[in-house]
């Protein structure tokens, strides 16, 4: 008898080993953001479709302590050294990142996603093309003003990342020769607080300012607030990008114009799909140019219900 429990304790011990050892043997893929902001909320969710598809994978979707380039980085070496087998990211600092990004690239393949880092050696982005949302929010404006003379100012989270500039870059594209004037634009660095103090400071310091863009997820929120404290809102006309719940209701009520909305969802759901395949040797979806484009939308009074209810069922896994 004493044998026969040794054996069942011996082949449970077996078992149980075996499975850790399974589960330990999952080639791992992280998804790397570039500030705790409610944005990516879409793209964690997307990131959890594509979990229920690659069971045979562990995905991870990983939010740095701040939003700077030196703890993005440091946590991608925290992720290598952890054994993650695959990369995607949205660069904080491309431009400053380079050494750091092709360090890690040396290691595991690397994708961008959000904000591309091209001089760097990952394999593809994965994304939107900022320049074209740059245009159509610009677009928008111009549509918005309807001839009349325009003095925006623009706010930011990071100047020098490539969405930012290619936002703004595809905006003042859009606006030229219209009659429309970015006058200048102000960052934060994804700091909330000085996010809607610069707003606070434009309403004081420049009377002329009659139009505003708000060219990162919580900027336009700020903006928003601001509006508000100030009695202005409906005064300034206001193009919006992403989907912030505060930005949806001020584009329903009239607030805003509109809102240029990516697609966080599929970065990360495409994005993890994407990297599976690579590592299985199918590199059949990186395209020549590298450059795998994601569409953006621009959400108005007329579609903002039939865009939140999407977003809800994304959110909810329905």
């Amino acid at each position: 008898m004493k044998s026969l429990v040794s054996l069942a304790a011996v082949l449970a011990a077996g078992l149980v080993l075996s499975t850790v050892a399974y589960a330990q043997d999952k080639p791992k893929l992280a998804f790397v953001v570039n500030a705790a902001s409610d944005f990516w909320k879409l793209a964690e969710a997307g990131v959890k479709k594509a979990q229920g598809e690659l069971p045979n994978y562990e995905l991870e979707f990983k939010y740095p302590a701040q939003g700077t380039a030196a703890l993005q980085n440091a946590l991608m070496d925290d992720l290598v050294a952890a054994g993650t087998d695959a990369i995607m990211i949205s660069s904080a600092d491309p431009k400053n990142s380079i050494d750091a990004f092709n360090r890690i690239a040396a290691q595991v393949p690397l994708f961008t996603t959000d904000s591309d880092a091209p001089a760097s050696n990952r394999i593809a982005y994965l994304g939107s093309s900022n320049t074209e949302a740059g245009i159509q929010a610009g677009e928008e404006m111009v549509k918005a003003m309807a001839g009349k003379e325009g003095k925006c100012m623009g706010f930011v989270g990071f100047l020098g990342a490539d969405n930012a500039v290619e936002r703004i870059n595809g905006f003042k594209q859009a606006i030229e020769g219209k009659g429309i004037e970015l006058l200048d634009v102000r960052g934060d660095d994804v700091d909330f607080t000085k996010a809607r103090t610069n707003v606070d400071d434009v309403l004081v310091a420049n009377p002329e300012v009659n139009c505003m863009v708000g060219f990162y997820s919580y900027n336009s929120p700020k903006i928003y607030e601001a509006l508000q404290a100030a009695g202005k809102l409906g005064q300034i006309t206001v193009v919006a990008f992403d989907e912030d719940p505060v930005t949806l209701g001020a584009v329903k009520e009239g607030s805003f114009v509109s809102t240029i909305v990516q697609q966080p969802f599929e970065w990360g759901y495409q994005g993890m799909l994407l990297m599976a395949k690579y590592l299985e040797g199918d590199k059949s979806g990186i395209p020549e140019n590298k450059l795998i484009i994601v569409p953006t939308k621009v959400i108005n009074k007329e579609n903002v219900d039939a865009f939140e209810a999407d977003l809800k069922a994304k959110i909810s896994g329905g």
